[in-house]
């Protein structure tokens, strides 16, 4: 597992604080890996996902750091996403 990964999974644990979020999605970070945030929480992993959101990991750490915001990263083509735009868009109201 990359430290990029690592790093991610800690991060949005610590984001997270206990919370859960329904449904799952994963983040696809290009070169690096991915995780999965569902009910369990958010671990490195590839599963089948209700929505994944592809990024190389300049945008993603951006996003995570709040430096960039997910829907404009979409807009602009930085963030792709295959899967449910539903969850995609509850995802992005949890993690703020």
């Amino acid at each position: 597992m990359s430290n990029v990964i690592t790093a991610a999974v800690d991060a949005l644990n610590q984001k997270l604080d206990g919370k859960t979020f329904e449904g799952s999605a994963k983040f696809a970070i290009e070169d690096e890996g991915s995780l999965i945030i569902d009910d369990q929480g958010v671990r490195a992993g590839d599963d089948e996902t209700d929505v994944t959101l592809i990024a190389n990991s300049d945008t993603f750490q951006a996003i995570l750091s709040g430096d960039l915001d997910a829907t404009s990263a979409f807009m602009s083509g930085k963030l792709r996403l295959d899967g449910d735009m539903g969850t995609a868009m509850r995802l992005g109201s949890f993690l703020a």
